[in-house]
């Protein structure tokens, strides 16, 4: 079964750093695009950044300059930097990942969410 195990939220104050970590596992073709989804008290989930297998990144506007994706390929494992914290970047962290499945066709993942809370 695919599983999505994240590590790395916790309490930072503004302006500082932090980075997330996501080890997916259980795909037998491995994963292709992987990404960062956050959300914050009543608000909808929204998409932080994604990349490709190849390397490739998308980031929202909000952090764009501030946050950096990046991937291990050998330990299916994603990344998120986050720098020059912002009390509005405190959110629930969720990483994402596609992939292969020859029973069901293409899927997704989900991890369980990590906390980020950047106080003023």
């Amino acid at each position: 079964q695919v599983q999505l195990v994240e590590s790395g939220g916790g309490l930072v104050q503004a302006g500082g750093s932090l980075t997330l970590s996501c080890a997916a596992s259980g795909s037998m073709f491995g994963f292709n695009v992987m990404g960062w989804y956050r959300q914050a008290p009543g608000k909808q989930r929204e998409l932080v950044a994604t990349i490709t297998s190849g390397g490739s990144t998308n980031y929202a506007d909000s952090v764009k300059g501030r946050f950096a994706i990046s991937r291990d390929n050998a330990k299916n494992t994603v990344y998120l930097q986050m720098n020059s914290l912002k009390p509005e970047d405190t959110a629930i962290y969720y990483c994402n990942a596609d992939y292969f499945d020859p029973s069901m066709g293409y899927d997704e993942g989900w991890g369980q969410g990590t906390l980020v809370t950047v106080s003023s």
